[in-house]
């Protein structure tokens, strides 16, 4: 697949565009910073049970365990969620945002989501929503432009992106942003919050992707493992807002990389609620995709 470039507009608009055409070639050919060992923080104010929380979270979405507040997680307000992301670039003092908005399913590891471009990203002309179908190991999308028929879909095979998906597609696939806290290694309690009108715990930390890798479930971890080999360092800071049935309604992972300029910031933001949402995802015929050559622009 061919990396699209917008060479104009800061290397922030530069890679909000490359966030959806395929390949981060940014994060290409970066070398990974391993941390000293696996032992793990937890900040005495959270104590081992906010580590164990945040790594739980993954688990808490697709029910196979129950949260650790003062509820449990059952089966028919667990399993999926209504989602909201937020995909912001930093770079030479410009900014810019990639927003999506759908539904997952974290038993099926499947969701559907609309990706929109700012316009300043885009182009004059902007581009229409980019619809995103998250599956294990590939990610597919609609409307991609670029020279790819209006009614085809273009299917990326994640666990050969040098990120993993973690930013590639402009949104962080709710699932693998959940099973990247399984490598949290410092956490710390910063207190109660209200979130969207839902009392939350929010705690903050660093999380190493080597580490998650190695605990993630089988349909993440090729995922993981890729990022490992793509990102300048293995440590990712976040913060995550559990509820008191301990699911996570809101996660945000602060990635940084070097392309040929100055050091570029990504944040993602994954918001979850109205759990338990009916969730519908049909993946497209093989002949609704589309196998010739993307432009480059």
């Amino acid at each position: 697949m061919v990396v699209q470039r917008h060479r104009s507009g800061g290397g922030a608009r530069a890679v909000c565009a490359l966030a959806v055409v395929g390949v981060m070639a940014a994060t290409a050919g970066c070398g990974s910073d391993r941390v000293g060992g696996d032992s793990a923080v937890a900040d005495e104010r959270g104590g081992a049970d906010s580590l164990d929380a945040v790594r739980r979270a993954a688990e808490v979405l697709g029910g196979t365990v129950s949260g650790t507040g003062t509820g449990t997680v059952a089966g028919d307000v667990g399993g999926s969620a209504r989602v909201r992301t937020s995909m912001q670039t930093a770079a030479g003092g410009t900014r810019v945002t990639i927003r999506g908005r759908g539904a997952y399913d974290f038993r099926r590891r499947a969701g559907r989501l609309e990706v929109v471009l700012p316009e300043d990203a885009a182009g004059a002309d902007g581009h229409r929503p980019i619809t995103e179908l998250l599956v294990p190991d590939a990610l597919y999308m609609m409307n991609r432009g670029a020279g790819v028929p209006a009614d085809k879909w273009v299917r990326v095979d994640t666990t050969a992106l040098a990120d993993g998906n973690l930013v590639t597609g402009g949104v962080t696939d709710p699932m693998i942003a959940a099973e990247l806290l399984r490598g949290a290694r410092q956490v710390e309690y910063v207190g109660q919050e209200v979130l969207a009108g839902v009392s939350v715990r929010h705690y903050r930390g660093v999380s190493d992707i080597g580490r998650a890798a190695r605990e993630a479930s089988p349909q993440s971890r090729g995922a993981l493992v890729a990022a490992t080999k793509g990102f300048r360092t293995r440590t990712v800071p976040f913060d995550a807002y559990l509820d008191e049935q301990g699911r996570l309604r809101e996660v945000r992972h602060r990635f940084t990389f070097a392309d040929e300029g100055p050091a570029v910031e990504v944040t993602s933001t994954t918001s979850l609620s109205d759990f338990g949402v009916p969730v519908s995802v049909r993946l497209p015929d093989d002949h609704d995709i589309y196998t010739g050559k993307i432009e480059e622009r």
